[in-house]
């Protein structure tokens, strides 16, 4: 371990392994972070890319994410689908997608149809309650990790914050419908990011 005024370069291994090298690295990234992501799949991805792969930064993580958010679709899937087509194309987009999907999709055929046969009783409600419990804390968790980056966003983490609670507030208090706050607040956004933006 070198201390911290070291000049020494980092090893090749250690470059070779900010990027996936192959479509089917990428697949089995994907697959893998998708299975350990009960409850929600966006905790163990900004853990598996951006710690423990180093595939991205948390200031990437999160402009991916923000970009998947205002897409049609899942988070995540956007964000398969966008980070594995800037490496390998469509390859890379498909890999990556059918790793998210392949084995969950069947991981939760199979416990609809286990659900449906023991849905009335006390342990299976006991159970999914508790990995709801879990999935929150994760996403908290996440969220928690990410904030960092509003150090360096153009709007200022006033903004942000702003910005951020007012969403809490009408989804979470007053129960206002999703498409409602995003038509108010993603213009407002924008119009925000324009404005500290502009030259």
């Amino acid at each position: 371990m070198h201390d911290a005024g070291s000049a020494m370069p980092p090893s090749p291994a250690k470059q070779a392994g900010s990027v996936p090298q192959s479509a089917a690295e990428l697949f089995f990234v994907f697959n893998r972070l998708a299975l350990q992501g009960f409850g929600g799949v966006l905790p163990v991805a900004q853990r598996e890319l951006v710690e423990r792969r180093r595939w991205l930064t948390q200031a990437e993580f999160v402009e991916l994410l923000s970009l998947g958010q205002i897409l049609p679709g899942p988070n995540i899937v956007n964000m398969a689908l966008m980070y594995g087509d800037r490496h390998f194309g469509w390859r890379g987009a498909l890999a990556a997608l059918a790793g998210l999907l392949l084995a969950p999709l069947t991981i939760v055929l199979a416990l609809t149809l286990l659900v449906r046969q023991a849905g009335g009783s006390p342990e299976v409600t006991g159970a999914l309650r508790g990995m709801g419990v879990v999935a929150a804390a994760l996403i908290l968790s996440t969220a928690w990790k990410v904030t960092g980056t509003l150090k360096s966003n153009r709007m200022g983490p006033a903004w942000c914050a702003l910005l951020a609670l007012a969403t809490v507030l009408a989804v979470g208090v007053m129960r206002w419908p999703m498409a409602g706050v995003l038509a108010a607040l993603v213009p407002l956004s924008w119009a925000l990011a324009w404005w500290k933006l502009r030259p």
